[in-house]
């Protein structure tokens, strides 16, 4: 087999040179290679679980080819997407969409999708006028907020004069109000949030340009999800305000697509009135004549029903849905959070056992779709590592990154065509960017998956000594594996290149020799780190021991790889995430878009 030859290559003596009872102790480990070297089922891409047994002296290494004849799944160049939650209308953040570096940071991660949606989406009103800065409110009426909104004003005004993509550049006084502003928001939000009663939020005009404008700019095609709670006394979908907008948004030719609703299933922990499964299908059946009626969005795509996670209610509710609007969506979607957000250690983001329940959750909604609309599309939306807005050095954490950087990975895996990161930018901890417009660990990891990954998933295969689980207990995989063809924008590395992504969650490094068709081969390696004292609390990261921060407001730094010679085992640090691109493999799935 290829993965012995790999091991044996790896410096053990041949076995027909060794002395008889040596090679008798030899053969029931050869004997476990060779079976773990059989090609893995096509559905089968979850690394196998590899741990050092006790009783076996030195460092386990692990064997790793990958097949590079076929790729397995195919998802889409927009797989990882973005979200912005209408609670920036709220804390004055959406005033501030223009900023060059927001915009910068965005770029760095097209294309994706940006869907504007979140637990406000079902307040949220239209109003086509054109906002004076009178109109706006805020924390009092002071001489400081005062010239903060005619700054607002200026801003606007002096965007208005510029033709095509809209760049502002806000004055640090400006930015100081506004966080001043945003800080004492935060907590009216955050009372909102748990006690689940929210306030409704008009979106003027002015204010969807500005949001279609920094998508525009960014390189980032906008969803919009329209307000599903405002009901006819029948409890059918009032459209009147929705068709408002659509018609505002059609004569400034924009290319938005659309959504109705967020998290449906729990409309009546919001308003004491249920909508069922059947009767959001007809909504969006109302939804997509309304569109067909405009001829801007006669084609547009229509995505729901963003339902809740997937217990034994919701997916009665799916089912509901699926049965009157299955043919009406372009892609079915759900959203999931990890952790209350309330109660997050940095332990919890380390558990195998968590990362494993999304799988669980894809297999529910998969067989739904199965039944009433094979082949539909699925995407997971509004996913975050918490929920309730997440907590302060936690999710906005490297310790973070484990969950985002695997929930990426297995969603891959399982064609899952799309997932939308909440949040961009917002008033929690859950968010990339933070509120001085700096980037975060996941960021980061981000940028790094969207310049290295591309749409194409490959199998792997693993081999190595595997620990006996103890009766009752189940091994869990604490290194994550994944693979895909090199990202074909990124011009550094030509067509036929293949990009691990590793997860290393074992407290001791990992050793990986590269078999097979990757033997050989001169790898580059991008290893992600935490940097500065606070380990994996820290806010700030390191690639390859360099410290990772934007040059300026227009200007990210460039990822540079550390290079492996040709053959080189890949030592994986503990508690680390990395990529590995496989230059030259000319894998025969990678070779064509």
């Amino acid at each position: 087999s290829e993965l012995i030859r790999g091991f044996l290559l790896s410096g053990m003596p041949c076995p027909s040179s060794c002395p008889p009872g040596l090679l008798a102790l030899m053969a029931p480990g050869l004997a476990l290679m060779a079976a773990f070297s059989l090609p893995s089922q096509a559905g089968d891409r979850r690394a196998l679980p590899v741990e050092k047994p006790s009783g076996v002296k030195g460092r386990t290494l692990i064997l790793l080819d990958v097949n590079t004849k076929s790729p397995v799944r195919i998802i889409s160049e927009n797989f990882l997407s973005l979200q912005l939650d209408p609670s920036i209308i709220h804390d004055g953040w959406l005033d501030f969409l223009s900023s060059r570096r927001l915009v910068t940071l965005a770029r760095g991660l097209a294309p994706a999708f940006l869907r504007f949606a979140g637990k406000r989406t079902d307040f949220l009103q239209f109003h086509n006028v054109k906002n004076p800065a009178k109109s706006r409110g805020g924390p009092g009426p002071d001489y400081y907020l005062k010239n903060y909104e005619d700054d607002i004003v200026r801003s606007d005004i002096a965007l208005d004069k510029q033709k095509g993509c809209k760049i502002a550049q806000h004055p640090d006084i400006m930015l100081e109000l506004q966080r001043e502003k945003a800080a004492q928001m935060h907590l009216v939000l955050l009372k909102e949030q748990f006690s689940n009663t929210y306030s409704n939020l008009t979106l003027t005009a002015r204010s969807l340009d500005k949001l279609y404008n920094f998508a525009d700019c960014s390189g980032l095609h906008l969803i919009f999800a329209l307000n599903a709670l405002r009901r006819n006394p029948n409890n059918s979908w009032n459209s009147s305000n929705a068709l408002s907008l659509l018609k505002y948004s059609a004569s400034k030719k924009y290319n938005i697509s659309w959504e109705l609703g967020n998290e449906p299933n729990n409309y009546r922990a919001l308003i004491g009135r249920a909508v069922n499964g059947s009767q959001l299908g007809k909504d969006y059946t109302q939804l997509r004549s309304l569109m067909q009626l405009i001829r801007t969005y006669s084609r547009a795509h229509l995505y729901g029903p963003n339902i809740g996670r997937p217990r034994k209610n919701v997916i009665a509710f799916l089912e509901g849905f699926m049965k009157v609007a299955g043919g009406t969506v372009d892609a079915v979607t759900w959203q999931h959070y990890y952790i209350d957000g309330r109660v997050a250690k940095v332990t919890d983001f380390l558990k195998t056992r968590l990362l494993d329940t999304l799988s669980d959750q894809i297999r529910k909604i998969q067989k739904v779709l199965n039944t009433y609309t094979p082949g539909k599309k699925i995407w997971l939306e509004g996913v975050g590592t918490t929920s309730a807005g997440g907590m302060n050095n936690l999710s906005d954490s490297y310790a973070a990154g484990f969950l985002w950087l695997n929930t990426l990975g297995l969603l891959a895996s399982q064609g899952i065509d799309v997932v939308v990161r909440h949040s961009f930018l917002d008033h929690g901890h859950n968010h990339l960017v933070d509120q001085n417009f700096n980037p975060l660990p996941d960021y980061w990891l981000s940028l790094l998956y969207k310049r290295l990954i591309g749409p194409k998933v490959l199998a792997i295969h693993v081999a190595g000594l595997q620990r006996k689980p103890r009766p009752g207990r189940v091994i869990r995989d604490k290194l994550r594996i994944y693979a895909h063809c090199t990202s074909y924008h990124n011009h550094n590395y030509v067509r036929g290149s293949i990009t691990l992504y590793i997860i290393n969650l074992h407290r001791s490094r990992k050793k990986i020799k590269l078999a097979g068709t990757l033997r050989d081969k001169i790898v580059h390696q991008y290893l992600l780190q935490p940097y500065g004292k606070d380990g994996l609390h820290s806010k700030l990261v390191q690639l390859n021991g360099q410290p990772l921060a934007m040059v300026d407001d227009g200007t990210l730094p460039e990822l540079k790889p550390r290079p492996l010679r040709a053959g080189r085992t890949l030592v994986i640090p503990p508690l680390t995430m990395s990529f590995y691109v496989v230059k030259n493999v000319n894998a025969l799935a990678c070779r064509y878009r």
